[in-house]
């Protein structure tokens, strides 16, 4: 032990870091242990095959939607709810909006996070009870940021006061073309969240709570701290692809 602690001092010793025990929640192959709600079908009901899993990568197409969008909004459901946590994904747009798709849904996506469970919202719900980590891409010539948050159902604070709007900018680049992109975010219960594109905090809010509109028809869910949740991926008539989805559960830190 002696001599150890001679090296040691004299050589400097070398400390194992902690591992972070990170888990892929997408497994590369199939969509097992997520669950997809698109708006006017019921939980579970993949209607069109809209997410498919091909190359290693979950893709979303809007192949049978015909000439007309109609407002059919899809997210795609982790099984589990979260609460603590960081939470990672690469996501790229590609290919062109599908017909009758909004204007604002152009190259638009996002990860809701805290989100109601799909199984609790009506067939023809929107949007899901949550916080938006919203993911935009560029049209080649304005400026357009992401890693922005969006609060469908919910309020937030920011800077210490209470944002009294629906969409926040963040202060990210703008990412044109079709090149890959990395979204993290560090949630923290109801206190506080950070996103992060490409190793950059982009945006920090804090106080998430259940409120406000932004969801039609709006859920019965009543008013109060916003502590957990799913975790779920958009298709807004956009083509988007996600791949190196892995999430760290910090509840130990709580």
């Amino acid at each position: 032990m002696f001599l150890a602690l001679t090296v040691c001092l004299f050589e400097g010793c070398k400390q194992t870091p902690n591992k972070e025990n990170w888990v892929r929640l997408f497994n590369g192959k199939n969509l097992e242990g997520w669950t997809v709600k698109i708006a006017g079908y019921p939980a579970g009901e993949n209607f069109g095959n809209t997410f498919y899993v091909e190359d290693s990568v979950i893709k979303v197409k809007y192949d049978a939607y015909g000439d007309d969008f109609q407002n059919r909004f899809g997210h795609l459901y982790t099984n589990r709810s979260y609460s603590h946590y960081k939470f990672r994904v690469e996501y790229r747009f590609k290919g062109e909006q599908t017909a009758g798709g909004p204007g604002w849904a152009y190259r638009n996506s996002g990860a809701m996070l805290h989100a109601q469970a799909p199984e609790t919202m009506a067939t023809e719900q929107d949007f899901p009870v949550s916080i938006e980590a919203q993911m935009l891409g560029g049209d080649g010539v304005n400026e357009r940021r992401t890693g922005n948050v969006c609060t469908p159902g919910t309020e937030i604070h920011i800077d210490g006061k209470f944002y009294n709007g629906h969409c926040c900018d963040s202060k990210s680049k703008t990412y044109h073309g079709d090149k890959w992109v990395k979204l993290e975010v560090v949630v923290f219960g109801d206190s506080i969240a950070h996103h992060i594109i490409d190793g950059d905090t982009v945006m920090t809010y804090t106080k998430m709570t259940v409120g406000g509109g932004g969801v039609n028809p709006a859920p019965d869910i009543p008013a109060g701290p916003l502590k957990e949740g799913r975790i779920a991926l958009q298709s807004e008539s956009h083509p988007v692809e996600f791949r190196n989805i892995e999430l760290l559960d910090l509840t130990q830190n709580k």
